[in-house]
């Protein structure tokens, strides 16, 4: 297993290149930045732990907001535009949400992209996301942008084979990671986040991930 991390004199306001087409952004958002939006979506669409198509409840804690939303059944993974629990549609996405995307996908290179869908999860103790591809979109060429706040998490990225050592690296509290092109392609996911305590979201980990789905 490859880390990064003594890559640049001060990571912490550095534009880090993962693998091609993979941009990490240091510090590009807060938690205080997102903290109402994340509980206005929340109180709209709890989250839940979804099952997986084999019947198996992921560890992740999930809801969505935007035009579509990713859900996960024993029927398999898609977007669909209702929430599956109220047969509502999602929430809206707040400006603050889509205007983040934006510009974090323009600072790594990836002009215009608007997002059309936000998976929210939520990560306690324990939990992980093992190792995917994002497949459901229909659209390639737009990237996707997964920021990170509250406690920290491992995040691991290997090739589009799955094969090989993965190249691992902490999320802090605002990181954000970008990819698209060939790297849209990379396995990755998240390690058992530890324990540990953020002044805001105490022992929780909240995962944006934007995309455009349609």
């Amino acid at each position: 297993m490859t880390e990064i991390g003594d890559l640049f004199e001060n990571p912490e306001d550095s534009v880090i290149n993962i693998v091609p087409g993979m941009v990490l952004l240091k510090r590009f958002t807060s938690a205080a930045a997102l903290v109402d939006q994340i509980q206005a979506v929340c109180e709209q669409a709890p989250t839940r732990n979804m099952q997986t198509r084999r019947g198996f409840s992921m560890s992740v804690a999930m809801t969505n907001c935007g035009q579509l939303g990713w859900v996960s059944d024993r029927k398999g993974y898609r977007y669909s535009p209702k929430n599956p629990e109220t047969n509502q549609p999602w929430p809206a996405m707040p400006n603050v949400f889509s205007e983040l995307a934006h510009s974090a996908a323009a600072k790594a290179g990836f002009e215009n992209f608007e997002p059309d869908a936000c998976l929210i999860n939520c990560y306690k103790t324990g939990a992980q996301m093992g190792a995917h591809q994002d497949r459901n979109e229909k659209d390639f060429s737009q990237p996707i942008v997964s920021a990170s706040v509250g406690v920290d998490a491992r995040f691991f990225v290997r090739n589009e084979s799955n094969t090989g050592k993965s190249m691992s690296f902490t999320l802090q509290d605002g990181d954000v990671v970008v990819f698209g092109a060939q790297a849209r392609h990379c396995f990755h996911g998240v390690r058992p986040l530890k324990p540990g305590n953020h002044p805001i979201f105490g022992s929780a980990r909240w995962n944006l991930t934007f995309r455009r789905a349609s």
